[in-house]
């Protein structure tokens, strides 16, 4: 029987050296729990000189590190690659190479999976090894393992969560200080929370490429970057959180997927949530997925979404998965779980509530006038706030009922070419009850 399982990290980076940690700092307690010492024998980084340092501080021979991807891969005893290096370009060079050649593969890529997941799932069931992924979705937080075992009991009928820390943190700044947006991303980008340049997260692409990943698990039929709809966080501001917050609601980003009608609707955009939700309580940087199955019911998985230790978290889990199915010989029984090819909804046929911030003619007759135009289009309004502006101007914050998307953007467009309305400021969707 084997006693000892060898990775090779592929990019010594935040996570790769957070993954490395774990496997050293818990070296005995996933020996015991595995039979048999998983070591790492192989890493792949550019940066050669600052791997070395990096990995003699936590007890790893600095001499197996490479910046040759050839050498790496022909390293004694490799059985499982790790790749941490990001990217779609060199990276799915690397694991195409790495599953061709027999080797199982772990990987934290969401960019990857979300746009080839299929062609790496099908080329390591070609190949009869494993390729798992669970911390491309939601970092320390199990949720791909979740969606594929612990719920296929059930019809997932839908799933939305706060996928995005940075997003989350600012978003959580400007409810609790009644902060400026910029303001408050110069302060996460400061801390490190943001990116210098943020627009992957604020922009509302990196919770796009999870909701691909999760939602083609959960329904069982490909979902790809492309197939999300996506609106970013960019147009938030202070008055919008100060309105939720008198309307009863909090808003988040949100990633959302549902099957309707056998259409799969997969979107990224901020929502407005009532406060006794449970997603609502979720602050700063942390992440949850909130679930709903038809036999579980709602359920929700909470924690760290990124970071070097949470992310590698479930890393090693996956690493410790591989090994159990290379001990038990069941290497590659989890392939693609897309068996199905069901049609993705379209935008204009999502049913949602919205808000409305507008700015107004201040004058008789013009809620009246609003009124009638959204009810032209089967439009009917749940509330309105309405604050006196300057000039003759008014504010106004509406909240519709449940309405198809296409038709609000009709009754939107006419709205905006009345005279009496000046400018629709926002518009936020918002959560059925």
């Amino acid at each position: 029987m084997k006693k000892q399982f060898g990775v090779g990290i592929m990019g010594l980076g935040t996570v790769g050296l957070g993954t490395a940690t774990i496997l050293m700092k818990n070296k005995e307690t996933l020996t015991g729990r595995r039979d048999g010492e998983i070591k790492v024998v192989s890493v792949l980084e550019k940066r050669v000189d600052q791997a070395k340092k990096d990995l003699e501080k936590i007890g790893i021979d600095p001499a197996i590190v490479t910046d040759d991807f050839e050498r790496f891969m022909t390293a004694d005893g490799l059985d499982i690659v790790v790749e941490l290096i990001g990217g779609v370009t060199v990276a799915k060079e690397y694991i195409l190479k790495a599953l061709n050649s027999g080797k199982s593969v772990v990987t934290a890529n969401k960019d990857l999976m979300a746009i080839h997941g299929k062609e790496l799932l099908d080329a390591a069931e070609q190949n009869k090894v494993d390729l798992r992924f669970e911390a491309s979705v939601a970092g320390g937080i199990p949720i791909i393992n979740v969606m594929k075992h612990d719920l296929v009991a059930n019809e997932i009928e839908c799933f939305m969560g706060i996928m995005n820390g940075t997003t989350n943190y600012i978003l959580t700044r400007m409810y609790e200080e009644n902060g400026d947006f910029n303001d408050i991303l110069k302060e996460a980008q400061a801390l490190g929370y943001a990116e210098a340049d943020p627009t992957a997260d604020i922009g509302g692409f990196d919770a796009a490429r999870k909701v691909a990943i999760l939602a083609s698990i959960a329904y069982n039929s490909r979902v790809t970057l492309d197939d999300v709809f996506v609106e970013g966080i960019e147009k938030i501001d202070a008055r919008d959180i100060a309105a939720a917050d008198n309307m009863g609601y909090v808003i988040k980003l949100l990633g959302i997927a549902q099957e309707v009608d056998g259409e799969i609707e997969a979107r990224v955009h901020p929502m407005m949530i009532p406060k006794k939700h449970p997603l609502a309580a979720v602050g700063d940087t942390f992440n949850a997925v909130f679930v709903h199955g038809n036999a579980v019911g709602e359920t929700m998985f909470y924690g760290r979404g990124a970071g070097d230790l949470p992310t590698g978290s479930a890393v090693v889990a996956d690493i410790c998965a591989v090994v159990s199915h290379m001990k038990n010989g069941v290497l590659g029984i989890e392939g693609c779980t897309c068996y199905l090819n069901k049609p993705i909804r379209a935008q204009e046929n999502f049913i949602s509530k919205f808000y409305l911030r507008m700015c107004v003619k201040d004058s008789p007759g013009v809620l009246a006038l609003i009124a009638k135009i959204f009810g032209d289009y089967g439009v009917s309004i749940a509330s309105v706030i309405q604050e006196k502006g300057d000039h003759q101007q008014a504010e106004l914050f509406i909240i519709t009922h449940s309405v198809r998307e296409g038709e609000f953007m009709k009754a939107k467009e006419v709205l905006m070419n009345t005279d009496a309305v000046y400018g629709i400021e926002n518009i936020i969707r918002v959560e059925k009850d």
